[in-house]
C-alpha cells in the first residue's frame, strides 16, 4: 500500500476510535456538546474514509477513457469538508443561546485524549504533499483546535461556571476553520480550471526556457496540476537547428529546466524558425 494511503488510513482509525470514545464519554459526562462533537467526528471519519477510498482509486492506472488516471478523485473531499464546516457553524448558534450543563472534569480528560489522538493524525498527514492530505490535515486541525476550546471551556466551567464559554469558542473556531477550508477549496477550483499552480511562476519558467542558447522563442505554453502534486507542462519552442542529434540534446536541456520548477510531466513541440503550428505564434 502506498505511504500516502497508509497515512490517511491511520488517520481514519484514530478518528473512529475517538468517535467511539466521545460517544461513551458524552453519556458519562452528560454533555450534549461532546455528543454533538462525537457526531461531528463521525462525519470526519466518513470524510477521511471516503478520502482513503478515493486515494486508492486515484492510484489506478490510466485506461482507454481516462488517460490521466483517477488522481483528481481526491479533490472532491474538499467539498465534503466545506459542507461539514457549515453544518458545525449552524449547530453552534443554538448552543450559544442555550449553553449545556456538562461535567467539566470529564470534559477536561476527554479533551486531553482528543488533542493527543487528533494531533497524531495531523502530524501523519502533514508529511504528505497532495492537496487531499493538506485538506484532511486542516480538517483534523479543526478537531485539535476544537478540543483545545473544550479544554479551556472545561476549566472556565469548573472554576467559574461559565457555561457560555463552550458555544462562544466553538463559534469562533468554526469561523476560523471554515476560512482555512475555503482557502483550500480555492486551490481546488484552480486545479479544476487548470490554472498555473501557486508554487510555479509562468514568467520564470518562460525566462529560463528562453535562457537556453538554442531556444529562439516560445508560445502556446500551458502549466497546470493534475491533483495538486503532479505538475504538467505543454508548449511550443522555436529552435535554430533541425539536426536530430542536436534536437535530443535541446530536449534534454528543456526537461532539466522544467525539473528545476518541479515539473516532471511535459509535452514539448519543437519548431524551426519561421514555422508555427500553435494558436499563439507572436511570442
Amino acid at each position: 500500500m502506498p505511504t500516502r494511503e497508509k497515512r490517511i488510513l491511520y488517520a481514519v482509525l484514530f478518528n473512529v476510535s475517538l468517535t467511539i470514545l466521545e460517544i461513551i464519554g458524552g453519556f458519562w459526562t452528560n454533555s450534549l456538546a461532546i455528543l454533538s462533537d462525537a457526531l461531528h467526528d463521525f462525519g470526519d471519519s466518513i470524510a477521511l474514509g471516503s478520502s482513503w477510498v478515493l486515494e486508492r482509486k486515484a492510484r489506478k492506472i490510466p485506461d482507454k477513457v481516462r488517460t490521466y488516471g483517477y488522481q483528481r478523485l481526491s479533490l472532491f473531499s474538499a467539498l465534503v469538508l466545506v459542507a461539514g464546516s457549515l453544518i458545525i457553524f449552524f449547530q453552534s448558534i443554538p448552543r450559544f443561546f442555550n449553553p449545556q450543563l456538562v461535567d467539566a472534569s470529564g470534559m477536561f480528560g476527554l479533551a486531553v485524549i482528543g488533542i493527543l489522538l487528533n494531533g497524531f493524525g495531523v502530524i501523519l498527514l502533514k508529511k504528505g504533499q497532495s492537496l487531499n492530505e493538506k485538506v484532511l490535515s486542516w480538517h483534523l486541525s479543526e478537531d485539535v483546535l476544537g478540543w483545545i476550546a473544550i479544554l479551556f471551556g472545561s476549566v472556565g466551567i469548573y472554576f467559574w461556571d461559565l457555561y457560555i464559554l463552550d458555544p462562544i469558542m466553538t463559534l469562533g473556531l468554526t469561523i476560523f476553520i471554515l476560512y482555512n477550508v475555503l482557502k483550500n477549496l480555492r486551490e481546488t477550483v484552480n486545479i479544476l480550471l487548470q490554472g498555473v499552480p501557486r508554487h510555479i511562476s509562468l514568467v520564470e519558467v518562460k525566462k529560463d526556457l528562453l535562457g537556453i542558447r538554442e531556444v529562439l522563442g516560445i508560445h502556446d505554453v500551458h502549466i497546470w496540476s493534475l491533483e495538486g502534486e503532479t505538475d504538467i507542462f505543454t508548449g511550443h519552442l522555436i529552435i535554430e537547428t533541425e539536426d536530430f542529434g542536436t534536437l535530443d540534446k535541446i530536449r534534454n536541456k528543456i526537461k532539466m529546466v522544467l525539473l528545476k520548477h518541479h515539473i516532471e510531466h511535459s509535452t514539448i513541440e519543437l519548431e524551426r524558425k519561421g514555422f508555427c503550428s500553435g494558436f499563439e505564434c507572436t511570442d
